[in-house]
């Protein structure tokens, strides 16, 4: 994750709009936090989980799928925005503006720079903030590790249930009814 601040005045989401090259970003603790470009596998893994929550909007409502990049305007303490990897939202249209308020479900897929104690430091503190916000629940997805989804609840944000290869993942109560098989988002 890369900070960036050119002035000494506190970032809002506004902002955002600005971000050069419209590249994907949030702010956090009164900064702009821009994000490297995710690679193959975590972006593929995002893709798949985006298009299965669409089939599922499309079949039950409910609420709305929401790609990678997707701004979530939100009013904490410490961060204004979200900008998860793929998400269910269960608000009102935004037309061309940024998302009022947090998604019901977030997803947040591990690249490259998303490993070692600081990077686990800020994942913890990013799920805080998502259940601060009003976000139920919250996917860690790891294609390197055998726990490959650790779904995150904000009625108990330290105990995840773990989904790995050969398992159906879920969102329950985020999302209720839709299932995913962990295979369908794995690198082949």
């Amino acid at each position: 994750m890369v900070t960036t601040s050119t002035t000494s005045r506190r970032a809002t989401v506004d902002d955002l709009y600005r971000v050069p090259d419209n590249a994907k970003a949030e702010v956090v603790d009164g900064r702009v936090q821009v994000m490297a470009p995710a690679g193959f596998g975590p972006n593929r893994a995002a893709a798949a989980i985006y298009r299965s929550l669409y089939d599922h909007e499309r079949r039950r409502g409910g609420g709305y799928a929401i790609t990678d990049n997707a701004g979530f305007r939100v009013d904490l303490p410490n961060r204004k925005s979200f900008s998860p990897d793929a998400a269910f939202y269960t608000g009102r249209p935004t037309g061309m503006k940024f998302l009022e308020g947090a998604p019901v479900f977030a997803v947040e897929v591990r690249s490259e720079g998303d490993y070692g104690p600081a990077a686990e430091e800020a994942l913890r503190a990013k799920r805080a903030d998502y259940f601060q916000a009003g976000t139920l629940v919250v996917w860690d997805v790891d294609l390197l590790s055998e726990d490959v989804v650790r779904v995150y609840r904000a009625s108990g944000p330290d105990h995840p249930t773990i989904y790995r290869r050969g398992e159906v993942a879920e969102a329950e109560p985020a999302v209720p009814g839709w299932r995913m098989p962990v295979e369908a988002f794995l690198m082949r």
